[in-house]
């Protein structure tokens, strides 16, 4: 086994190995660059046929897409959206800046989605749309979300940034919302450096999405604006990533599935952790990321442990902090009061290690082999 000075086990390596090169050098060629350029169509196009969803519409990021998205619903002043408080804080950020307010549920101990058995509990008149998060591999339960959903006439927006190539009961996760999005981060199982992608089967939100992504130019005349858009334009270069990433989709959900395997079968058996599910009754993890967490009688925190792991030269990531917890929000008064305990766990005694795409399987083993030196 190497030692620590002489390997470094980075928390994300992605793989550029298909056609990046070849069709950047087309956008490069052509001049086409910007966000006119005819990647952008063929990305929007083809990955929305691979989620199952009519309609595509490239942005710059996740974040973006989830801002479209929240807007896109005409959610605004007054609303109110349920989300689940163990989530990345642009969920809760596009409601807050539509001037709607986020309605915190905590996570299920066991998958670490959101408790869609609380859902029902949180619905009052003002209550407009749902806000489903997939989280590190394993989907939300979104046969119940969809049936309370129909109950009381919500809306359904399905945050799939995490979910690339995951099924919910055979079905794309990003097929379920009245309107999903995607995040094309570097981490993801397909990039474009920066990038999302807003999906939805409805022509109305595609039309209003495109609208909102580029400035909410008047249809017959540039430069005139009937309201406020943002300019979230995807360009062509990052379409041409994204189309020679999804080229190889199933190549890396395969190799998610061995890292995720791997891990699970070194790891298993210590008392100290609770792994991530294998398999669900509805879904097969996808394993995007391999997240830990550590035992409530384990003597230290998962700050402390990832100290430990850094000084080996081992890469890891923190759970979220939850929404309820963030001092942007702490400060105005919001969620005053309000806790919620399977997400404040998750939050200091959880964490990810490498599981990107280019991991080896000795660095697998180099890394287990740190974990359960700290862990003694």
């Amino acid at each position: 086994m190497k030692t620590a000075e002489s390997i470094f086990v980075p928390v994300n390596e992605l793989l550029l190995c298909g056609n990046e090169k070849k069709y950047l050098l087309e956008c490069i060629e052509s001049g086409w660059i910007s966000s006119e350029g005819p990647f952008v169509k063929r990305f929007e196009r083809e990955f929305a046929a691979r989620v199952g969803r009519r309609f595509g519409v490239a942005v710059s990021s996740g974040t973006a897409a989830l801002q479209v998205a929240v807007s896109a619903l005409g959610i605004g002043p007054g609303d109110e959206v349920i989300m689940p408080t163990f989530t990345i804080i642009s969920c809760a950020a596009a409601i807050v800046r539509t001037c709607a307010s986020p309605v915190l549920i905590d996570s299920d101990p066991v998958t670490w989605n959101m408790d869609v058995s609380q859902l029902e509990d949180k619905i009052t008149p003002k209550t407009k749309a749902i806000m489903v998060v997939h989280i590190y591999g394993l989907p939300v339960d979104m046969d119940q979300v969809i049936a309370i959903a129909k109950k009381y006439d919500l809306k359904i927006i399905e945050d799939a940034a995490q979910a690339h190539g995951l099924t919910y009961k055979g079905k794309p996760c990003g097929s379920f919302g009245d309107i999903s999005i995607f995040s094309f981060y570097p981490n993801k199982l397909v990039t474009t450096g920066e990038g999302g992608m807003v999906v939805t089967d409805n022509e109305q939100i595609a039309r209003k999405s495109k609208e909102l992504r580029n400035l909410c130019f008047k249809k017959n005349r540039r430069f005139i604006h009937d309201e406020l858009g943002y300019n979230f334009r995807m360009t062509n270069l990052q379409a041409a990533l994204g189309v020679a990433q999804l080229e190889q989709l199933d190549r890396f959900i395969e190799k998610k599935h061995q890292v995720g395997k791997k891990y699970t079968e070194l790891l298993s058996g210590i008392e100290q952790l609770q792994l991530p599910k294998d398999r669900i009754t509805y879904a097969d993890n996808i394993y995007w990321v391999y997240g830990v967490l550590l035992a409530d009688d384990f003597g230290y925190d998962a700050d402390y442990v990832r100290k430990y792991m850094a000084d080996k030269q081992v890469g890891t990531r923190p759970f979220f902090w939850p929404i309820h917890e963030q001092p942007v929000f702490k400060k105005t008064g919001m969620f005053e009061k309000e806790n919620y305990p399977v997400a404040e766990k998750l939050a200091r005694r959880g964490f990810y290690v490498p599981s990107g795409l280019a991991l080896t399987e000795l660095q697998i083993e180099y890394v287990v082999e740190c974990l359960k030196e700290i862990l003694k």
